[in-house]
């Protein structure tokens, strides 16, 4: 299991790429961080998601 903002989901074997194109996350405004250290995004492509990670996905919003 991969806890991907608090919550428990069985996409082990995934990578961030993949589970992002499930989400209705605007990939341009974005971060995500895996075990504390931020994914860069050329990398969503090839970082694979294992169990027991701790994903944080974080949006940004404009403003002011």
């Amino acid at each position: 299991m991969v806890k991907i903002n608090g919550e428990k989901l069985n996409i082990v074997g995934k990578t961030v790429a993949e589970y992002l194109a499930t989400t209705n996350y605007d990939s341009k405004r974005i971060a995500v961080e895996c075990n504390g250290d931020i994914v860069p995004k050329a990398q969503y492509d090839n970082t694979i998601l294992q169990d027991g990670d701790n994903v944080e996905v974080v949006s940004f919003v404009g403003g002011g």
